[in-house]
């Protein structure tokens, strides 16, 4: 019930917080429950219904726009209206099925009941409430990632164009290594750098890359807001740049920040990129790629990034993508392949 409430975000906040809860129950309910039933056995009925007929019910309508109404700073492909409603729902749970588990995967999740949906060869879809970590061997088999950040690699993998017989790569804000995993599996054998300004992070990394198999790679901790310490002489062929952002993409999982997000944080997660991506470019070998991700909706934490990535280190957009998960009740993601010339 206090998830329902967030999920409204910005919408009918002059509602006294025990009326707020129970309109965000009955707006986020797709059918009848148990809950509604006990509380609004009326409303329970409609459960279904849409959402003007559920306004009509209960004398309280809004614009959609109102659940989040940032809508003139969003990215220039969202759809506000579509985007906005869908943090009524909750998001599936996806799986990246790994290099030759795939059959195995499938196999326990079929044996065991569980329903899923195959949105490509590596990804499949579940419920959210789906118990997949006591079935599956959880990194070694099947990453858990979000449907757009696999099509994420899908980017990855048509984009990269090496020579080498292994690339240099480093993923300067790695976090718990998900992109890195990703970029193994995806381009073969690398050379693999990565780093946090958490230490602490970087000890769950290592938890994840011994289950996924990652043996050799270095690591180190840093701030990319301040000056890049290591070796200059230590370039990149690819660096994966998956910056800290509003993470407005994913607030359908998290509504509780969507309800208290203030705007002013848009320009200064902006301003944060834009020191990180300026440190971590200055890395980037001749003929390497740079590749910026993001899980905001914010054309100043996407579009505009790129376009100073361009006019500061004269890279080549090789291709851009706004991945709308909002369509596949799924997490909204950003992506750029950039291309530093010879």
């Amino acid at each position: 019930m206090c998830y329902c409430y967030f999920r409204l975000g910005k919408a009918l906040s002059a509602l006294p917080v025990e009326e707020r809860i129970l309109a965000g129950l009955f707006y986020c309910s797709s059918q009848p429950n148990e809950i509604l039933q006990e509380l609004k056995p009326e409303w329970n009925e409609l459960a279904a219904a849409g959402l003007s007929a559920k306004e009509k019910l209960i004398g309280h309508s809004f614009a959609s726009t109102h659940i989040f109404p940032w809508h003139k700073e969003l990215s220039d492909e969202i759809e506000a209206t579509t985007f906005s409603l869908s943090h009524l729902q909750q998001p599936d749970l996806f799986l990246r099925l790994r290099p030759g588990k795939e059959k195995i995967v499938q196999e326990k999740l079929s044996k065991n009941g569980i329903e899923f949906k195959q949105l490509t060869e590596s990804c499949i879809g579940l419920l959210n409430a789906s118990k997949v970590d006591e079935l599956i061997k959880v990194n070694e088999e099947a990453v858990i990632q979000d449907y757009s950040s696999q099509r994420v690699g899908e980017l990855l993998k048509s984009k990269i164009k090496n020579q080498k017989s292994k690339i240099s790569i480093w993923d300067c804000c790695a976090a718990s290594g998900g992109k890195s995993i990703m970029a193994k599996d995806v381009l073969g054998d690398i050379d693999l750098t990565v780093s946090d300004v958490r230490e602490s992070i970087l000890v769950n990394l290592k938890k994840r890359f011994a289950e996924a198999g990652i043996k050799n790679y270095k690591s180190f901790v840093a701030d990319l807001t301040r000056l890049y310490r290591q070796n200059t002489a230590n370039q990149f062929d690819l660096i994966i740049a998956d910056v800290p952002c509003t993470g407005s993409g994913t607030w359908p999982r998290t509504p509780e920040r969507l309800f208290y997000f203030d705007a002013k944080k848009i320009t200064a997660y902006a301003n944060l990129q834009q020191k990180i991506i300026t440190t971590a470019a200055a890395q980037l070998l001749p003929g390497g790629y740079f590749f910026y991700i993001t899980c905001s909706v914010f054309k100043k934490e996407n579009e505009e990034a790129v376009m100073y990535l361009q006019n500061t280190f004269s890279l080549e957009l090789v291709e851009m993508q706004l991945l709308k998960g909002y369509e596949a009740k799924a997490d909204t993601m950003f992506a750029a392949v950039l291309k530093k010339n010879n």
